[in-house]
């Protein structure tokens, strides 16, 4: 081997170290905002703050859309959950995107729904809507059954027939803690400013579920969904409440958020052709926002909880990472305008920066870094102490940060209550850096390369419903 690759391959080494120095230095800063930022809210704003929203003249009406396809196995129950939302003033539209499969019937059967002639205005392109049903028990709940034109075009028809000021648009597979949006519509009362807020995403496998309502949280019998919970509680608890502190908040899930109709309307609503159009349109409202010199605020709030079903085999969670991943690269390309660009204040000088190098290049650098390390030790371009330095930055410190995430569940939420839940999960947040992390990053490596072939295919995710109790 030549002495210029050994010289290159010594300096990736550092480069690799480097990275994951800075990396992990980041993370553990928004640990430490996350946790004095979740004790705050913690201390303000209990249920007893929330229950307010009732006795105020000053609440806001919402919309709760949600977009189904081929949602049979869980519709009926996911309905059920937001029909018994605790807040004053509310409607859902269900929106039937051209399902093949029983998805409107077992709506109409299971809620008496009838042909209705609900006026709507055509704010925001959607394809045809083919009829609007309402229920004869429900006078709240309205479905639209449109022709096929994905989870973007139906959000966007549900929007325009939406007749309330604030949208939540949430998946049509999950299902809505009773006093959800009580809690997160909570920044749109506090300040006037705020066009969006994010609410925290649980894993719904083998709970318990009775009559559309969460009654036993329970892990699942599979190791897959587990490690998926220590991903969550990461990405969730750390990752966007350290990111909202930071107003660095580019990310709202499409399972579960809350915007002002207004200026969904203003952006032009949900772009139909991007696999990541959740978090297209946040950083598209940070854009418009921040080149019309409006005041905004895009939030989060780590309590109000939507639980959902999650992959549990490796093929269709492989297929989940690799549309998420392009579904971020897509976002990054088409605003890239804003990467390192004063213009745009923190966001275009540190959120979308962190993202580029970090989330959407991170796999790259990861997994070469996890070939090239070894190697070098082995041909002896780096030393034992070296890779003793690198082992512990890639590995050690992703696990201190996994276990933090899961004491700062136990020290403000405690939504697993059994000692025994909580010991499998510390132990599936050690396991997951060896194994879990690398077939993740190698999903996400995957990704980049299906984006550079022009794939736009979500996908096929296969569910089974929640388990439930009448």
């Amino acid at each position: 081997m030549s002495g210029f690759i050994l010289k290159i391959i010594f300096f990736f080494n550092y480069y690799v170290l480097f990275y994951f120095i800075i990396l992990n230095g980041i993370y553990f800063l928004m640990t430490i905002l996350s946790f004095f930022t979740i004790r705050r809210y913690m201390n303000e704003y209990r249920m007893i703050k929330h229950r307010r929203v009732f006795h105020s003249s000053f609440y806001h009406p919402i919309t709760v859309i949600a977009p189904a396809y081929n949602e049979e196995s869980a519709i009926v129950e996911s309905v059920k959950s937001m029909l018994q939302l605790n807040y004053p003033e509310f409607e859902i539209i269900v929106v039937n995107d051209g399902s093949s499969d029983r998805t409107l019937e077992i709506l109409k059967e299971g809620y008496k729904l009838r042909k209705s002639l609900l006026p709507y205005q055509k704010l925001i392109p959607c394809k045809d809507i083919k009829g609007i049903y309402a229920s004869k028990d429900y006078p709240n709940l309205v479905v639209v059954d449109k022709i096929n034109g994905g989870k973007a075009d139906a959000l966007n028809a549900g929007i325009n027939v939406a007749k309330y000021p604030l949208v939540s648009s949430i998946d049509s597979d999950s299902l809505l803690e009773p006093d959800a949006m009580l809690k997160l519509v909570r920044p749109f009362l506090d300040n006037k400013k705020t066009i969006a807020v994010g609410g925290i995403v649980r894993i719904a496998n083998n709970c318990k579920i009775v009559a559309g309502k969460m009654v036993e949280v329970k892990l699942s019998t599979k190791w897959l969904p587990k490690f998926q919970i220590v991903e969550y509680l990461r990405a969730f608890l750390f990752g966007r409440v350290g990111l909202d502190a930071l107003n660095s908040l580019l990310i709202i899930s499409g399972a579960f958020g809350l915007f002002k109709k207004a200026a969904i309307v203003e952006n032009g609503g949900y772009l139909i052709d991007s696999v990541g159009e959740d978090m297209e349109l946040i950083i598209r409202m940070h854009r418009h926002m921040r080149e019309k010199n409006k005041p905004y605020r895009v939030t989060f709030v780590p309590e109000p909880v939507c639980w959902t079903e999650v992959p549990e085999t490796l093929k269709v969670l492989g297929r989940q990472r690799n549309r998420w991943h392009r579904g971020l690269i897509d976002s990054l390309w088409i605003h890239k305008k804003m990467l390192l660009n004063p213009r745009y204040g923190i966001v275009g000088l540190f959120a979308m920066p962190f993202f580029f190098f970090f989330e959407m290049l991170g796999p790259i650098v990861e997994l070469l870094g996890y070939i090239v390390v070894p190697l070098s030790l082995y041909f002896h371009v780096i030393n034992v102490q070296f890779a003793v330095l690198f082992f512990f930055v890639a590995f050690v410190f992703g696990i201190v940060l996994s276990l933090s995430s899961l004491v700062l569940e136990e020290l403000s939420f405690r939504r697993y209550p059994k000692y025994s839940q909580v010991l499998q999960l510390f132990v599936f947040a050690v396991l997951e850096n060896f194994g879990y992390r690398q077939l993740h990053a190698w999903w996400r490596f995957k990704g980049i390369i299906d984006f550079f072939k022009g794939s736009k295919q979500w996908g096929k995710m296969e569910k089974k419903g929640f388990e439930t109790n009448v």
